[in-house]
């Protein structure tokens, strides 16, 4: 397996139709980073087994400096999709930035799943090796024990705010949707303006299917990764989304300057809350 290099840090991996992608080698560079680093944790969970062989989920903590109230603890999910590895790429390009400038996360507990579907990834295919699109599952007491371990470190962490990552090969720009609380689309469009430095957003009025304004959706896929239905108090969620068929290294730079702007946005909005 031979890797194209991203900005000399990360790895694309490229294959020929007999080879499988490495997990390990697309995570190498966020595993050296939680060896060097004091305030970046690599903490796998969720053993399962497929096709006689032991997996589990990558998970990365990075703990901020402390703010001035409680730590808001926000998730990052990637590559739910096994065919969209850019997410987790751009990790990877996040982390980095964050070590140079830990103010970004000054406040936050950041728990981060750059792969969710690693069977997926392996194979090179959007769904999981047990032919499931996982990111329809979620919240329909699904047997795949990849949603049913996301599904738990979802309920245990009770996360003030989820953000998933995707490229979408049928998209010429950039877009999200958004889901919870308001506050929500007030973060995903400073994001897409951020992002957008890099990549031109996707104008038209229907996406994937669904009505869109200025690359903002309201709606969504049932059984999508999302905050527990039903809750009184509900997180802010939304998905951020590049068009795939883009420059891998502009993707990974648009996902990063997007997670920046919505850390530095939520922390604003939630200071102003507190002094209301």
């Amino acid at each position: 397996m031979k890797p194209s290099t991203l900005n000399g840090n990360a790895a694309v991996p490229q294959r020929n139709a007999t080879e499988k992608h490495s997990v390990g080698q697309l995570l190498a560079p966020l595993d050296e980073l939680a060896e060097r680093s004091p305030h970046f944790l690599s903490r796998s969970f969720g053993q399962f087994e497929s096709s006689g062989r032991n997996y589990s989920l990558p998970r990365y903590v990075y703990l901020g400096p402390k703010g001035g109230g409680d730590t808001l603890r926000i998730g990052i999910f990637a590559t739910i999709h096994g065919d969209e590895p850019e997410g987790a790429l751009a990790l990877t390009r996040f982390i980095r930035e964050l070590e140079a400038r830990r103010e970004i996360a000054q406040g936050f507990a950041l728990f981060i799943y750059p792969v969710c579907n690693p069977t997926g990834f392996e194979d090179g295919t959007r769904a999981s090796r047990n032919g499931k699109d996982l990111n329809r599952e979620f919240w329909k007491n699904s047997p795949e024990p990849e949603v049913q371990f996301l599904e738990t470190e979802i309920w245990t962490h009770a996360f003030h705010g989820i953000v998933n990552l995707h490229s979408d090969d049928t998209c010429d720009g950039l877009y999200g949707f958004v889901h919870g609380e308001v506050l929500s689309e007030y973060l995903l469009r400073p994001a897409l303006r951020a992002a957008g430095r890099y990549l031109l957003r996707d104008e038209r009025p229907e996406i994937d299917g669904f009505p869109a304004r200025d690359g903002v959706l309201h709606h969504c896929y049932d059984g999508v990764l999302r905050a527990v239905p039903g809750l009184k108090l509900t997180p802010f969620e939304l998905t951020f989304e590049t068009p795939q068929r883009a420059p891998v290294p502009l993707q990974v730079e648009a996902f990063s300057a997007a997670l920046e702007s919505i850390l530095t946005e939520y922390r604003q909005l939630m200071a102003i809350a507190q002094n209301i």
